[in-house]
């Protein structure tokens, strides 16, 4: 059974920094690219950051791009996100998700979901 499971979601301050984290069970996990995703109360689920099986290509929503990081450790069958100088407008539940191989910024492209961790920042 396949399983993603996110962690380290919390509440920050505006300008901090947060890392969550997405342990992956039940798959190929070093055949999977990576994507995380999030989604803000009465808004769609947007793209946020991919990576791809072997961490070699990397992308980013523009609205993260130099301040948040993506990286993978195959050997433990998990997905960082690590997260700068927070936005308040970065409040949302984080997803992270699996797809086969190549990074991809279509939330509907991938199969394989977590549950979700809430990522708060406060002004």
């Amino acid at each position: 059974q396949v399983q993603l499971v996110e962690s380290g979601g919390g509440l920050v301050q505006a300008g901090g920094s947060l890392r969550v984290s997405c342990a992956a069970s039940g798959l190929t996990f070093s055949r999977y690219a990576m994507g995380w995703f999030r989604q803000a109360p009465g808004k769609e689920r947007e793209f946020v950051a991919a990576i791809n099986w072997n961490g070699g290509r990397t992308d980013y929503a523009d609205s993260v791009k130099g301040r948040f990081t993506i990286s993978r450790d195959n050997a433990k069958n998990t997905v960082y996100l690590q997260m700068n100088s927070l936005k308040p407008e970065d409040t949302a539940v984080y997803y992270c998700a699996a797809k086969s191989w190549n990074v991809d910024r279509d939330y509907a492209d991938y199969s394989r979901w977590g549950q979700g961790t809430q990522v708060t920042v406060s002004s």
